[in-house]
């Protein structure tokens, strides 16, 4: 039996087949390579970073390393054959051969396999020619088509097409358009079938099956099978609708080709019985996480056995009437960066495994790295009890833009006759609707509530609500709907319930109304509240206009309820949290501006020196929604008084909470004030009074908490939103006012110069000043005494245009290697000595940077000598160093001919790095002085020490576009020169 085994791949599959395996006792260590956060140093767990891309590599490090065995998770590896070169380089690997793996990855080539061995499927035909597809379309008699190409590509790249125009102009987009990149060849035309969908999975060792408890999968990235299809956002097993014995009709004959690896058969129950939609030679992602929590066997003798074909010795254990589930968390939308995740620890705590997927650790923090963050997994007894455990632990858990499912197991829920939960943070509510038409209600008791008060509101939008319109821009108004509701229901300490609205139109734009409606439910999301059915109605309004009104109702125990005037005393503490702009006040006077001023709502005006939009777009930003920050807090009973700061603006909306006795006194100079208020100011000719008393002016919400408490809150609240101590409450004077701002009208002033008063002056500036996304950097390295260091920590800084994404060692053992892996930065060792020549190993080291969409390559005192194939497909791209001042003295003994000398100066040059070493490349240089008691140990520090000051900034010069390559030699602007001479971080790099 294995000692040590590695995992090969980076998602929740590899994450959760390493916490299975080291729980085997014939397992002392998991190696997971690359992994993620999850299996980094997890007791038997830790990552590698062997070089897998290539398969030489990998195979003799798993000889020099005693891996017993390798299971190989990513498609695209196993159709790159990693398995075959394994096997036979003498590794002992669990995972099919790449002929095998194009079951997953070749649809033609499945559809043949189960065609020839006699497995129920949609009736289909291939066709390379579009003309053909079309006329076996107009003549199938099937009632609805799938249209999807053959080759590799993720099974949700698929048009479903209704009737035989559409389906025949699929196969033209595919085939001709191209729009599934290069899957072209040949396209698939199936009949739609229509069922209950679920997974089957089996241990394959050549010759036995051995299945595993079916698990259903809801792909949809939305409530309500809604939104785009993903690989999974929940799952849950075994599948109480589908009966055991319906998989005799499914199970394969054994097949040479499909070798030791886990087959997953994707099958769906139609009214002629089940049928195969697809197969896979590997793990689903979400699949793997749900049956490994129902294994009680050692899942290493499971892969042992099937290795060496003995699985019809096995037989395995599940575990008797439990139901395991995994619930995706995804970042919503495109991740533009990494975000801190919180409350692991706390769900760990609730006796449930969270297995990672786009993670990495830096700085001992755990941070996203993708889109499919990580999964909560839970096992009980029932369904309905697995899914309650796994909510509590989504609940604790947060990062930004953070979202997941709360209809997972509905369909099994339905079939078991139980009531449909609607999982909502903070509680397992029951919403029962009966028929449309007829009441919705709630049991609040079953809920948790013991004495609890019911807190209602209804709000419009109001000219926000115009201004969309002109706009054309509706798809934020639907959070501003909800947030003006939420925010007052949450200003009472309570907690949203639910949320309906009313829309009036005149001539109704579906695409419009869509819009607005998908806003709205997202909205509701982030609020965490119920959606139920809207009222609309047509005719009352002009064509092309709209009214809303949104609807709220919120619950708060008696004891809790908001705000607590009774309680509030000179010594407390205001805590702001900040606003997304204008949220939904001030509109009226807005308009009235920009009536009577130069801009229009299409104008383009730059916010900042790091985005720009127009005018219309920075108006609209949708208001916050403050239920993720303040309801953890408003259960603390720390909050004696929350303020939403809404139509009377920030300084009208203490009026009528505050105690005659008191007063409070904030500084605008202690919270960031967004530029659209300068700019609004200005060109209105605003005075102070009339900013404050109209508009947020950056807060959005306020807390009123005892000065002992207002550090520890302000840390929970900083969790979610930015927020700041902005003031503090006061015995109030007779005489003066009971809500003073303190230099408001000086951070206005400060902020004004971001808005430029000509329109025509835009366009000439936004070039200068909008910052492209960063440029990923590969930084290679020989040894000790690199630059590394200052490399990494530039690329922290929020200035900096450069994105560290690889470190590359020539030898392992580098000390520099560990500092990369703590900053979270994936990292290989490429060894020389394993390569018979400069090319090839040049083409590993090009292999691995596109692999990771390297643009700039830092070379950090690597001593290998790149090929000139190399140099010229990098030419421009390459920054390296050399310790002189002078391109004819440079080399390694630099410092010995300053020490020597008689001019005694000695420095770094940074620069391209060209094939032809002779011309001049160079970006800048750094000089280090030479005393007369300097040796050269002394001087070399000194040298080393201005490398580390010079390369940051020559990168930030290369990665801002400020300097480049042009004909062989440097070229640069004005402001390139400045930042030399000025040697200091800023947090812009523009005009």
């Amino acid at each position: 039996m294995a000692d040590r085994v590695l995992v090969i791949g980076s998602r929740g599959r590899e994450h959760a087949l390493a916490w299975k395996l080291a729980q085997s006792p014939h397992v002392k260590q998991v190696l997971v390579a690359p992994g993620n956060a999850g299996t980094v140093n997890d007791g038997k767990i830790s990552n590698s970073a062997v070089l897998i891309s290539n398969h030489t590599i990998l195979a003799q490090f798993c000889k020099d390393h005693n891996i017993g065995f390798v299971i190989a998770g990513p498609e695209v590896m196993l159709t790159a054959g990693i398995v075959d070169d394994l096997i036979a380089a003498g590794v002992s690997c669990f995972g099919p051969t790449a002929r095998a793996a194009q079951l997953g990855t070749n649809r033609h080539f499945s559809k043949v396999f189960l065609e020839q061995h006699d497995i129920p499927t949609a009736r289909w035909k291939a066709f390379s020619s579009s003309r053909e597809a079309c006329t076996f379309i107009n003549s199938a008699d099937f009632p609805a088509f799938v249209i999807k190409p053959s080759g590799f590509g993720h099974r949700q790249e698929v048009i479903l097409a209704s009737n035989t125009e559409e389906a025949c102009k699929a196969t033209q987009e595919i085939l001709q358009g191209n729009i599934f990149g290069d899957y072209r060849e040949m396209v698939i035309v199936e009949e739609l079938l229509k069922g209950e969908e679920f997974s089957c999975l089996c241990f394959v060792d050549g010759n036995t099956f051995t299945s595993m408890p079916p698990v259903q999968v809801q792909k949809q990235l939305l409530d309500g099978e809604q939104g785009p299809s993903t690989v999974g956002m929940g799952a849950y097993g075994p599948v109480p609708q589908v009966a055991q014995m319906i998989f005799s009709h499914c199970v394969l004959r054994a097949d040479a080709q499909i070798l030791r690896c886990v087959l997953q058969i994707e099958l769906i129950l139609t009214k002629d019985g089940v049928k195969v939609l697809s197969m896979d030679c590997n793990f689903g992602d979400l699949q793997c996480q749900v049956v490994l929590r129902l294994l009680c066997h050692d899942l290493c003798e499971v892969i042992q056995a099937a290795i060496d074909g003995r699985l019809c010795d096995v037989t395995l254990s599940w575990s008797d009437n439990l139901t395991a589930v995994a619930i995706a968390m995804a970042w919503e939308g495109c991740p533009a960066q990494s975000a801190e995740i919180t409350g692991l620890l706390q769900a760990k705590e609730l006796g449930l495994e969270i297995f990672h997927g786009a993670t990495i650790k830096k700085n001992d923090k755990v941070l996203t790295n993708g889109s499919r963050v990580l999964a909560v997994t839970a096992i009980q007894q029932g369904l309905m009890s697995a899914l309650e455990e796994a909510y509590k632990g989504l609940e604790v858990i947060y990062f930004q833009n953070a979202t997941y499912r709360k209809d997972v197991g509905t369909l099994a829920l339905k079939f078991l006759g139980q009531s449909v939960y609607v999982f909502l943070q903070s509680t397992s509510r029951q919403c029962h609707e009966e028929q449309q038409g007829t009441p919705a209600f709630y049991d609040l008791r079953a809920s948790g509530y013991i004495d609890p008060i019911i807190i209602s509101q209804i709000k419009g939008i109001g000219t926000k609500q115009k201004i969309a319109q002109l706009c054309n821009k509706h798809d934020t108004i639907g959070q501003d709907l909800v947030a003006m509701c939420v925010n007052e229901i949450l200003a009472q300490g309570a907690e949203p319930l639910f949320f309906l609205h009313h829309f009036a139109f005149g001539k109704l734009d579906v695409g419009v109304a869509q819009v607005i409606t998908d806003g709205i439910a997202e909205a509701c999301d982030q609020a965490g509240c119920l959606l139920l059915e809207a009222n609309e109605m047509s005719g009352t309004w002009a064509s092309g206009e709209y009214h809303l009104v949104g609807f709220a109702v919120g619950a708060v125990e008696r004891g809790r309820h908001l705000p607590q005037q009774e309680k509030v005393t000179s010594g407390d503490v205001l805590i702001g949290i900040s606003s997304s702009g204008l949220h939904s006040q001030g509109f009226s006077l807005v308009r009235k501006i920009i009536s009577t001023s130069l801009p229009h709502y299409l104008s383009s005006v730059p916010v900042g020196c790091n985005s720009s939009c127009t005018l219309g777009e920075q108006l609209l930003t949708p208001s916050k929604i403050y239920s993720k920050p303040l309801l953890p807090l408003f259960r603390s009973g720390n909050v004696k008084v929350c303020l939403h700061i809404a139509e009377r603006g920030l300084m009208g909306s203490f009026s009528n909470i505050l105690p005659e006795k008191n007063s409070v006194v904030l500084d605008a100079h202690c919270w960031k004030m967004p530029s659209i208020f300068s700019w609004l100011q200005e060109e209105g000719n605003l005075s102070e009074e009339e900013m404050m008393k109209t508009f947020n002016c950056g807060i959005g919400a306020v807390l009123v908490v005892q000065k002992e408490v207002a550090g520890q809150v302000l840390k929970d609240v900083q969790k979610y939103e930015d927020a700041w101590l902005i003031g503090k409450v006061i015995h109030h004077i007779s005489g003066y006012p009971q809500v003073e701002i303190r230099n408001l009208f000086e951070v206005l002033l400060q902020n004004k110069h971001l808005y430029p008063k000509s329109i025509s002056a835009v366009d000439g500036q936004l070039q200068s000043m909008h910052r492209k996304s960063k440029v990923k950097v590969a930084v290679l390295i020989s040894g000790t005494g690199t630059s590394l260091t200052a490399l990494l920590s530039y690329a922290k800084e929020p200035g900096s245009s450069a994105q560290i994404v690889l470190v590359i060692a020539d030898r392992s053992g580098v000390d520099e290697l560990k500092n990369a892996t703590l900053a979270g930065i994936p990292t290989r060792v490429i060894d020389h000595k394993l390569y018979g020549s400069r090319a090839e190993y040049d083409g590993t080291i090009d292999r691995v940077l596109e692999e990771f969409s390297v643009e700039l390559i830092c070379l950090a005192r690597f001593t290998r000598v790149l090929s000139s194939n190399f140099l010229r497909k990098w030419k421009g791209k390459i920054l390296g160093a050399y310790p002189t001042l002078s391109h004819l003295t440079q080399g390694g003994n630099a410092h010995k001919l300053a020490c020597s000398s008689t001019d005694k100066t000695a420095g770094c040059t940074v620069h391209f790095v060209l094939e032809n070493t002779s011309l001049e490349a160079m970006i800048l240089q750094e000089p280090a002085s030479v005393k007369a008691e300097d040796t050269e140990e002394t001087l070399a520090e000194k040298i080393r020490e201005a490398e580390s000051r010079a390369f940051p900034i020559a990168l930030q010069l290369v990665a801002s576009g400020m300097v480049q390559l042009a004909m062989n030699s440097k070229i640069w602007n004005q402001e390139s020169q400045k930042l030399i001479r000025q040697k200091e971080k800023q947090d812009c790099f523009y005009s």
